[in-house]
């Protein structure tokens, strides 16, 4: 069984592996000042919700866009389940051309998702990650990490809209039933929403034709409002709200089989 851990600016994902299958997930706030006790403990309660057993964890692998819970993190997994977690990045390398100038300010994540991409959906594609920041990552047709782009997160749009103006509120993100808000609340969610989701369409058709064949470009979404934002645009292939736990799963696989090639 592997655990694998996801930790984004907001969030971390957690997804437990029995073989090829993912038998669970959870997800856990991103608190910088969080103690490898608070981790230990709330992964225990859910592994004993779930009725799995801790030990039959044989291996951890993680990969973080945050260093300041990396103590934390893996203080909780040796301690909890005697295990030395891999790292992407650290003890871990990718097996990825990154054509990017300086290829380690790349986060690991996205390159989890490039690889994990490539490898389910071909190439050339484009994988649309919505996090803290709405992340564009572009793979060629031979698996090449070629760049991307970085976007504010609808969440910081929609708070920055709240926290600028006097008289606004701060709201849900909710689809409304028209483009034509009644309320200010309704018309704050159309300008959020469609406005957002314009900006990714443009983004995406924009770097489509930065390819030799724009209409041979695969685009794959993920993350926590890729549904929301899918309905309203309808630009993407497919929705895979479990893509970089699946890279991490698909990373651990060939580095296991590099070290012992009959495990």
């Amino acid at each position: 069984m592997l655990l694998a851990i996801d930790i984004g600016n907001t969030n971390m994902e957690f997804g437990v592996f029995e073989d090829d299958r993912m038998l669970t997930n959870f997800r856990l706030g991103t608190n910088r000042d969080i103690t490898s006790d608070e981790v230990g403990l709330f992964t225990s309660q859910f592994f004993t919700i779930q009725q799995i057993d801790m030990k039959s964890v044989q291996d951890i692998i993680i990969t973080s866009v945050v260093p300041q819970v990396m103590y934390s993190i893996t203080n909780a997994m040796r301690k909890y389940f005697d295990k030395e977690p891999l790292i992407v990045g650290d003890n871990i390398k990718l097996d990825i051309v990154n054509k990017y100038d300086n290829p380690k300010e790349v986060g690991a994540d996205r390159l989890v998702n490039a690889i994990i991409a490539y490898k389910k959906y071909g190439g050339p594609v484009i994988v649309v990650d919505f996090g803290t920041a709405t992340t564009f990552d572009a793979v060629d047709e031979t698996g090449a990490y070629l760049g991307g782009s970085i976007y504010p997160g609808i969440k910081i749009s929609a708070d920055a809209l709240f926290q600028k103006t006097s008289k606004l509120p701060r709201i849900e993100l909710l689809k409304p039933e028209h483009v034509i808000g009644l309320n200010t609340i309704e018309s704050m969610q159309s300008g959020i929403l469609y406005g957002y989701a314009g900006a990714v369409k443009n983004i995406v058709d924009m770097i489509s034709r930065e390819f030799a064949h724009p209409e041979s470009v695969k685009v794959i979404a993920t993350g926590g409002l890729s549904k929301m934002i899918g309905t309203v645009t309808g630009i993407f292939d497919a929705i895979d709200k479990r893509l970089t736990l699946e890279g991490l799963k698909l990373i651990y696989d060939d580095c296991i089989h590099k070290l012992d090639p009959h495990r």
